[in-house]
Order: structure tokens, then sequence, then C-alpha cells
């Protein structure tokens, strides 16, 4: 999926390439409607721009950052010099900090 980076029209600014684990593909696949869109919309969005204002890094020894939507979380890494944004995650509030078995 990693081809080049393409220049923002706007700021002249390198876009990133977004890629999903397999993992977030599953979380993705089991949202639906408006929920569905709005993530979308932001997950496109960290292209232009990976750490917006309401972005968070992550704590407790956890490399990447977390963005809120609605009762949503994203969880993601960003490589500066690839140009990538790896989105770990979408999962719940509830259930997203949480360690699989």
């Amino acid at each position: 999926m990693v081809e080049g980076a393409a220049l923002s029209q706007e700021e002249g600014q390198p876009r990133y390439q977004i890629v999903l684990t397999p993992a977030a593909n599953r979380d993705l696949k089991g949202l639906a409607g408006n929920t569905l869109r709005r993530i979308d919309r932001c997950i496109l969005s960290l292209a232009e721009n990976p750490r917006p204002r309401t972005a968070n890094k992550l704590k407790e020894g956890r490399h990447g950052y977390r963005h809120r939507v609605g009762d949503y979380r994203i969880i993601y890494q960003i490589d500066d010099e690839a140009l990538l944004v790896t989105v770990a995650r979408v999962r719940h509030r509830r259930d997203v900090y949480r360690r699989e078995s």
C-alpha cells in the first residue's frame, strides 16, 4: 500500500499513507452506519495531519497515539521517515486497552 508520498494541495506538506492492521480491519467490519462513517472520515484525515490537537500520546510504556471518535478510540502509530500511519485498533473505549489472551 505504501507507494510514495503525495503532497497536500493546501499546505504543501507530504501526505501520509494509511495502513490498517488485520485487527483494525476486523474492528471496522463490526461497525455500522454513522459510527463507521465518522471513524472512516477520521482515519482518512490522519493522512493530512497524523497529530491533530485532539489526539493523545499513549501512556504506560505504549507507543503510538489514540484519537477519540465518540465512544470509540483509534489506536495508531506514526512513522515520519516512511510517511506512514499504521492503525492498530478501532474499538469501544471500554475494550480498546484490554490485553487479548
